[in-house]
């Protein structure tokens, strides 16, 4: 008889041994009020001080989640002595000029983490990267669906090897995002707010892609202009896995008077099994849970092969958790800036495979230019603690 598969899965994030770093955050925004500090929160982390654009938002922010000290301006915040950890939640143009500020400090700042993209730029991302290392200070980036629990779980399947060697993976979003007012000025906008996730998600279960195929046309609903509202794109692996997404923003007039079909679905098809799952986030406000469940050739379902193929039977493993990624004041583990997403940055100077624009059948831009994650070593510290280094 086949041994039972320990269904233990690595899904959970893994909280720092010290949990009394002294956090500073700038930006006082939905991000910040409702997830971040509402994340630490419930994590046992200790948020010190506040600071944002407008004092008397940083103050509501502040008084409703326990934040003892309001700092007039980013720069004062910086500034303190008493910060070792920054927590960056601002429009992503401003974001590079408040790392330069934290490295300029040299001393008190161990660890930053910022919002995604890094920069408007590869050549500006690679450049806080370096300076960061070069002063001793964990910079890390906010790629939070990587930590979703279903995508947690998956990347801890595949590494069981019980789906074998992958074989083609997809993300399918049919979702409405709410653009912030910052993203008008964005010279790409699908790509940086959501693509950005399912890229990301893509490399943490597969690794770096060879070449990256992509189309992409405005959003009817957008009115400002942009040209990647809707993006479809594949990226081509060397052992020759294949990954697709299918980001839809625009999902038919579901806002226009049609009927509704809303939902993130992503899926894993490898040599031994399959795996299937779902995002909670989309149904936001109301708490979803994120699915996953999977069939394997290694454990054959008892009493019927079919079941063990999901032919008309239930898949031979499944999980549902309650802390989702979808944004809630009482569970928010998922979108946690806390004890999630501190990991090493490696400069990926070696990685310049093109995005190949399928409609113009054109070259038009680095892989780079799309995406900004580059890591300083591989893996990731999922540990506040870390962004302190020989501390933790």
């Amino acid at each position: 008889m086949t041994a039972a598969l320990d269904l233990s899965l690595d899904y959970r994030p893994k909280l720092p041994r010290r949990k009394d770093w002294a956090i500073g955050c700038l930006g006082a925004g939905f991000i910040m009020r409702d997830c971040h500090l509402v994340a630490y929160h419930n994590a046992g982390l200790t948020p010190r001080a506040i600071a944002s654009r407008d004092l008397a938002t940083a103050g509501a922010t502040a008084g409703a989640r326990g934040v003892p000290r309001v700092h007039k301006s980013y720069e004062a915040l910086i500034a303190d002595p008493m910060i070792e950890v920054l927590d960056i939640a601002v429009p992503p143009d401003a974001q590079p000029a408040l790392i330069r500020a934290a490295i300029a400090e040299r001393g008190h700042i161990r660890g930053i983490l910022a919002q995604k993209p890094l920069a408007m730029s590869v050549r500006e991302a690679r450049e806080l990267v370096d300076l960061c290392a070069a002063a001793g200070i964990v910079l890390a980036v906010n790629q939070n669906m990587r930590y979703d629990q279903s995508v947690r779980a998956m990347k801890d399947v595949l590494r069981r090897g019980w789906l074998g060697e992958p074989v083609l993976g997809t993300i399918e979003m049919r979702a409405i995002p709410h653009w912030m007012p910052w993203s008008e000025k964005l010279h790409s906008l699908s790509t940086f707010v959501m693509s950005i996730h399912h890229l990301d998600t893509f490399r943490y279960w597969f690794g770096t892609p060879e070449r990256v195929l992509a189309s992409t046309r405005p959003d009817p609903r957008t009115r400002f202009p942009h040209t990647d509202g809707i993006n479809l794109y594949i990226l081509e692996y060397p052992d020759g896995c294949r990954a697709m997404s299918c980001d839809d923003v625009w999902t038919g007039p579901a806002r226009e008077g049609a009927e509704g079909d809303i939902f993130i679905r992503w899926r894993v098809e490898g040599t031994e099994g399959l795996a299937r799952g779902t995002i909670g986030w989309p149904s936001y406000p109301a708490p979803t849970p994120s699915t996953l469940d999977f069939s394997t050739r290694r454990q054959p379902a008892t009493g019927s092969s079919r079941a063990g193929r999901m032919c008309g039977s239930p898949m031979l493993s499944s999980a549902r958790w309650r802390s989702c990624c979808a944004p809630s004041r009482t569970v928010r583990s998922p979108r946690s800036a806390v004890a999630t997403t501190w990991r090493r940055l490696r400069c990926a100077r070696r990685f310049t495979p093109r995005l190949t624009n399928i409609g113009s059948r054109r070259w038009v831009s680095s892989w780079g230019d799309v995406f900004w994650s580059p890591q300083r070593k591989q893996g990731m510290t999922s540990s506040l603690a870390c962004a302190a280094g020989s501390r933790c």
